[in-house]
């Protein structure tokens, strides 16, 4: 019987998934009895292990699931949800359906972005919002909603009808929908509960730990897809996004710096964007567009950026 959906590598991303989990569990039941050095070493790691998490582990497994099973999907919805603390159906309803389809699109003639997580939704004149305000400012929406996620347990965490946005994402055919909604509930529920329970061993890990470098993790996810697009033209599909193609980087973070091939063929397993640059050379090429010498975490070093959005907001001025 095949398990694998696309390929058995991806039993790596799995393999991190569960190895995550399990150090997450450690972290928060050794904080009482670990010395100082232990305990700043400890948070950093989480800091990090969320950030990879968001970045590349879950952010795969919403565009390409891992396994043939639907059930075996659900179980590693539940298990990243603990992990990156918000419900992974609910990542995958915004980020597929609403990031994907507008492409990081500016403002309309009515001031808004459609894309919700768009660097332009509070920027002025055609610009990206500055990026402190957008890494904090969405760190702070982020956790707002999970807050929102939280007081969902008086009605069992399920999707209520005061969120029309992500209701409006979820599939229109009534069995693949009712499955998402359940999903929605099932990793709320499953990320609330592992919140209880962190707090129970230990409310210390919980307050002093878990939620500070939750926000941190947040705001540096919020850096790398602000690197991700800044500068790049959302008016051209061939140069909407910025890529990095250092190998051992996308070695490590499984051709994650393929972004611009990613917006091209978002449904493609990630094994597979070296091909999709191959195959769409010829309108990569085509015109210019912003190939960074660094990882987009790490973006505002580039200073050599092109900024091809603004000449396009020149010509549509």
């Amino acid at each position: 019987m095949k398990i694998w959906r696309n390929t058995p590598k991806d039993s790596i991303l799995f393999g991190i998934s569960l190895t995550q989990f399990a150090v997450t569990l450690t972290l928060a039941i050794t904080w009482d009895v670990a010395p100082l050095p232990a305990k700043v070493g400890g948070g950093v790691l989480f800091i990090m292990m969320m950030t990879y998490n968001i970045v590349v582990v879950t952010h795969l497994f919403t565009h390409v699931p891992w396994f043939t099973s639907d059930r075996l999907n659900a179980m590693v919805s539940l298990v990243n949800s603990v992990n990156i603390g918000q419900s992974v159906q609910a990542y995958q309803l915004s980020h597929v359906r609403n990031h994907h389809r507008f492409n990081n699109d500016r403002q309309g003639v009515d001031g808004r972005t459609r894309d919700a997580s768009s660097t332009y939704r509070k920027g002025k004149n055609g610009q990206h919002e500055p990026l402190l305000p957008y890494a904090l400012g969405g760190a702070v929406d982020s956790v707002v909603g999970r807050g929102k996620d939280i007081a969902s347990a008086a009605r069992l965490w399920k999707v209520g009808p005061g969120e029309a946005s992500l209701l409006a994402l979820a599939s229109r055919r009534e069995k693949r929908r009712t499955r998402e909604l359940r999903q929605i509930q099932a990793d709320r529920a499953a990320h609330c509960l592992a919140l209880v329970a962190f707090a129970v061993i230990s409310w210390q890990w919980t307050l002093l730990c878990y939620l500070p470098a939750f926000f941190v993790a947040l705001t540096l996810v919020n850096v790398q897809n602000y690197y991700r697009h800044y500068g790049a033209n959302p008016e051209d599909r061939a140069s909407d996004s910025v890529s990095y193609y250092n190998r051992f980087y996308n070695f490590i973070a499984f051709n994650d710096g393929y972004h611009q091939e990613h917006h091209l063929s978002p449904g493609t397993h990630w094994s597979q964007m070296p091909k999709v640059k191959e195959r769409h050379w010829a309108k990569l090429a085509a015109q210019p567009r912003i190939v960074s010498p660094v990882p987009a975490m790490l973006g505002f070093l580039d200073r050599k950026r092109p900024m091809l959005h603004e000449s396009e907001a020149e010509c549509a001025g």
